[in-house]
């Protein structure tokens, strides 16, 4: 088993290149709108990690299972933290009545999952899957440089993926690669996906009431 590791890593890698061709394509190059945007971008993500799971056999169930109390209450402290980041950003104008609810659930929920799926939950698992093939992580030193590795590894994703959009190159990265490293701390320490996949849903949905134009979380802008 131990000369497939590296195909766990190889799809590390291809997240990381298929965010950037993704955010590369749709909003820099066509710049489509927000919504129009995220048509492609939810659904090849979506795809991409589904293909994930039924090529490395995984159980996503048995993940959020595992820890799962821990997972709740570190989403908690994290969505506390990314709310008030997003509250500190410039308020724009929001839509109303039905069109709100419906960019709660586009452009909040099913936008924050993909994002934290596609940026932290699939390098990491992918990355400590790969490094127990290789027995890394029997001991705690060795889950410690493993978890470092796997947060290396989203932050490499995350940074592919945000080069992509022109609004985040140059110092502008700094925020982005800076909130979802957290995001992965949070999943790392708690040993669960849900303290990043709910903080990120929860940072989404203040952003679209808070203000879609103008919050950083929510590229993209133009």
């Amino acid at each position: 088993m131990n000369k497939l590791w590296y195909a766990y890593v190889g799809w590390v890698i291809a997240a990381a290149l298929l965010g950037f061709a993704l955010s590369m394509t749709f909003a820099g190059v066509l710049r489509l709108p927000r919504n129009l945007y995220l048509i492609p971008y939810i659904g090849i993500s979506g795809l991409f990690f589904y293909a994930y799971v039924r090529w490395s056999g995984s159980s996503i169930l048995e993940l959020i299972r595992h820890n799962w109390v821990w997972g709740l209450v570190g989403a908690v402290v994290l969505a506390l933290f990314m709310i008030k980041n997003v509250l500190s950003q410039p308020i724009s104008p929001r839509s109303n009545g039905f069109p709100l609810f419906l960019d709660l659930l586009w452009s909040g929920v099913t936008y924050g999952m993909t994002d934290a799926l596609l940026l932290t939950v699939l390098p990491v698992f992918a990355t400590w899957q790969a490094f127990t093939l290789l027995n890394w992580t029997a001991n705690w030193p060795g889950k410690i440089l493993v978890g470092v590795i796997a947060l290396l590894a989203s932050v490499l994703v995350t940074a592919a993926y945000h080069f992509g959009y022109p609004e985040y190159r140059g110092a502008g990265m700094v925020g982005p690669v800076i909130g979802n490293t957290t995001m992965t701390l949070g999943y790392l320490l708690t040993n669960n996906p849900l303290a990043a996949i709910f903080s990120h849903i929860a940072m989404h949905i203040t952003a679209v009431l808070h203000g879609p134009a103008s919050v950083l979380q929510l590229p993209p802008h133009y």
